[in-house]
C-alpha cells in the first residue's frame, strides 16, 4: 500500500472499506464506519472550537480504551486538531494542570471519570461525556459528514497531532509533540518491519493515553489497513480469551504486563490463538523466553520513545540480551555524560558477564538529526534533551539528543539496555546499572517480579536494594536466595542486594512500569518484610526494629538518611 503523508489521509482511506475495522466486547464497526464516525466528530469539533485569539485547536481525551478513543483520534487528524491523552490515574491539581498545560478547549471523557473532574478549575473547557444521551444527541446532526468536510486549519505532515505526556512517576510530566507526518511514518515503518497486513488484528490492551498504544499499535494498524480490537483496561485474566475472540495477531506491552500474563494459571490451550507477535519494552530476556515457551509467541523488544529522538531496530542476528542496532537514519553513541566522550565497547566473559561496566555503560545519545519535535511550551525540557556533548558536537546545529537511558554497546555495534540514568547506582565507587542486576535476579524461579534500585549508603554513594514479588504459593527462603546469587557467574561482587523487600506485588505507574520513585522513597522503612545482610557475604536475616534503629543512628552520624534526600 502506498505510504501516506498524514494521519488524516490514512483515516480517509478507510472510507468505503466494509471489513471489520474496530471492535471491543460491546461494539463492532467496519473501517467505513470508523471513518464516518471520525468525520462526524471532526465536524462537531470544528463547531465547538470557533477561532479565537490564542485558542489552540487542542482536544483532551480522558477515556479508557473504548471505541470513542480511536474515533476521536481520527476526528482530530481530519480536523487538523491535536490530542492530549489525559492520564486517569492523575488526581486533583495534577490532573487539572495536565489539562490546562496542554491548552485543551474540549475534553472528552466518560461517566466513570467524571468524579475526577469534580471541583477542578478548568475555565473555558467544554466537557463531552460520551456514554450519555446528551452526547449522542449533540453528535446526531453531524452523521452525514464525510472525511475532509470540516477543518479547523491546514492538515499537513507538520501539523501538530499528539501531545503525549511522558510517563514520569514524580513531578509534572512533559508533553512531547508529535506531528501527523511523524506518526504516519512511524506507523508505516512498523507495519513494514513486522509485515502487518490487512488481515491482521491489533489487540490494544495498553492505555491509549500513552504513546506505546498509539504509536506502536494503533498507527501501524491504520497504516496497513488492519483491524483493531480494544480492551478498556489491561487484564491478564482476560488476555487469552480476548485474543481468541478477536482473532488478534499482534499486541504491544509495556513494563510488567508480560509478568502478569505469566502469573496466570497455565492451561492446555495456551497455544490456541492466532497471535504471532508481541512488541514492547522491559519484558526482560528471561520472561520473554518463558512467554514464548508457554504461549508460542515471540516477544520483540524495541526501543523508542514518544519524543522520537532515537530508535533501535532489532535484526535477525541480534545477540541474546541486546535490543538491536541503531536505525539507519540515527547516529547513536553511548557516551559518558560528564565528558561527552564515547564509552569503550563492552567486553564479556565466556558466560556473558559484562567485564567493564564502569567504562562501557553510558547514556545513549543521537548525534545525528533526530525526529524529536520538542515539548509543548517547555523550553527548559527542550534544552535538556538537545544539548552539546563532546566538543566535536559544536557546529552540529541542534546539538545531540540525550535519551536519559543507559546502554552499553558491543564491538559489533549491538546495543544493550542498562536502565534509566536515574537508575544508576554507585556502590563502593563502582557504577552499576539497575536493569542489569534485575535481569539476573529475574532468573530466580520463585520471583514473579523484580525491581532493583539505589538507596543511600550511610557514608557515601549507594547500596543495592531489591523488591521481589513472588510467584503464587512461593515463600522467600533467604538461604536459597543466597545460594542462587552465588551461582550467578555474571553477578559482580558489588551487585548482590544488601536489602530485599518482599512484596505481594510491585508498585506500578499507570503504564505498567515499576514505580521506582515510590520504592526509593520507602527504602527499608516500610511495613513489608525486609531481609538484609549486616555485612557483605553474610547470611540474609530479617531486618528487626532494633536493627532498623541501629541503621538510622548510623545514617544520622553521617548527616544522611536512608531515603533519597540523603541529609537529615
Amino acid at each position: 500500500m502506498r505510504g501516506a503523508d498524514t494521519v488524516a489521509e490514512l483515516v480517509r482511506r478507510q472510507w468505503g472499506d466494509h471489513r471489520i475495522g474496530l471492535r471491543d466486547e460491546h461494539h463492532t464497526l467496519t473501517h467505513h464506519q470508523v471513518a464516518a464516525g471520525a468525520a462526524a466528530r471532526a465536524a462537531l469539533l470544528v463547531d465547538l472550537m470557533p477561532p479565537r485569539p490564542g485558542g489552540e485547536p487542542h482536544l483532551g481525551i480522558l477515556l479508557d480504551n473504548t471505541p470513542e478513543y480511536p474515533l476521536w483520534l481520527g476526528a482530530a487528524a481530519l480536523a487538523g486538531a491535536a490530542v492530549a491523552g489525559i492520564n486517569p490515574t492523575r488526581r486533583g491539581a495534577e490532573l487539572a494542570r495536565d489539562i490546562r498545560h496542554t491548552a485543551c478547549r474540549v475534553l472528552v471523557t466518560q461517566r466513570a471519570h467524571l468524579p475526577l473532574l469534580d471541583g477542578l478549575p478548568l475555565p473555558g473547557v467544554r466537557i463531552l461525556v460520551t456514554d450519555t444521551d446528551a452526547y449522542r444527541e449533540l453528535l446526531g446532526p453531524y452523521g452525514s459528514a464525510r472525511p475532509g468536510d470540516a477543518r479547523l486549519g491546514p492538515v499537513r505532515p507538520d501539523s501538530r497531532f499528539l501531545l503525549s505526556f511522558t510517563s514520569g512517576s514524580t513531578g509534572a510530566p512533559k508533553a512531547a509533540l508529535c506531528s501527523q507526518g511523524r506518526l504516519a511514518a512511524a506507523g508505516a515503518s512498523l507495519a513494514a518491519h513486522f509485515s502487518v497486513g490487512r488481515d491482521d488484528v491489533h489487540y490494544i490492551c495498553m492505555p491509549m493515553f500513552h504513546g506505546n498504544a498509539v504509536i506502536a499499535d494503533w498507527a501501524p494498524a491504520l497504516a496497513a489497513g488492519a483491524g483493531v480490537a480494544l480492551r478498556a483496561r489491561f487484564s491478564a485474566s482476560r488476555f487469552l480469551s480476548d485474543v481468541r475472540g478477536f482473532e488478534a495477531t499482534y499486541f504491544t506491552y509495556v513494563g510488567r504486563a508480560v509478568q502478569y500474563l505469566l502469573a496466570t494459571p497455565p492451561t492446555p490451550e495456551d497455544h490456541v490463538h492466532r497471535l504471532r507477535l508481541g512488541f514492547g519494552t522491559e519484558a526482560g530476556a528471561v520472561d520473554a523466553a518463558r512467554f514464548r515457551e508457554r504461549f508460542g509467541v515471540p516477544l520483540v523488544e524495541g526501543y523508542g520513545s514518544s519524543e522520537g529522538g532515537a530508535s533501535i531496530q532489532r535484526t535477525p542476528d541480534t545477540p541474546a540480551g541486546a535490543v538491536g542496532r541503531a536505525a539507519p537514519a540515527d547516529d547513536l553513541a553511548v557516551v559518558d555524560a560528564e565528558t561527552g566522550r564515547e564509552c569503550e565497547p563492552a567486553r564479556f566473559s565466556p558466560t556473558g558477564r559484562l567485564l567493564n561496566a564502569a567504562e562501557a555503560v553510558g547514556e545513549l545519545v543521537n548525534r545525528g538529526r533526530s525526529a524529536f519535535e520538542g515539548y509543548w511550551r517547555n523550553p527548559e525540557a527542550d534544552a535538556a534533551r538537545l544539548r552539546r556533548g563532546h566538543p566535536q558536537a559544536e557546529g552540529s546545529g541542534r546539538g545531540w539528543y540525550w535519551t536519559g537511558d543507559l546502554f552499553y554497546r558491543d564491538a559489533d555495534g549491538y546495543l544493550y539496555f542498562a536502565g534509566r540514568t536515574d537508575d544508576r547506582l554507585r556502590v563502593d565507587s563502582e557504577n552499576l546499572a539497575a536493569a542489569m542486576i534485575e535481569n539476573i535476579l529475574a532468573r530466580w524461579d520463585r520471583a514473579a517480579g523484580v525491581a532493583v534500585y539505589a538507596i543511600p549508603d550511610p557514608v557515601a554513594g549507594d547500596q543495592v536494594m531489591a523488591a521481589l514479588a513472588l510467584r503464587e504459593g512461593a515463600v522467600f527462603d533467604p538461604a536459597e536466595f543466597a545460594t542462587f546469587l552465588a551461582a550467578q557467574r555474571d553477578l559482580g561482587t558489588k551487585m548482590p542486594p544488601r536489602f530485599v523487600r518482599v512484596m505481594p506485588e510491585l508498585p506500578l505507574t499507570a503504564t505498567n512500569k515499576i514505580h521506582r520513585v515510590a520504592l526509593r522513597r520507602a527504602s527499608f522503612l516500610c511495613e513489608d518484610p525486609i531481609w538484609w545482610r549486616p555485612a557483605p557475604g553474610a547470611p540474609y536475616e530479617p531486618l528487626t526494629p532494633a536493627a532498623t534503629a541501629t541503621l538510622r543512628a548510623e545514617y544520622a552520624r553521617h548527616d544522611r538518611t536512608p531515603t533519597p534526600d540523603h541529609r537529615v
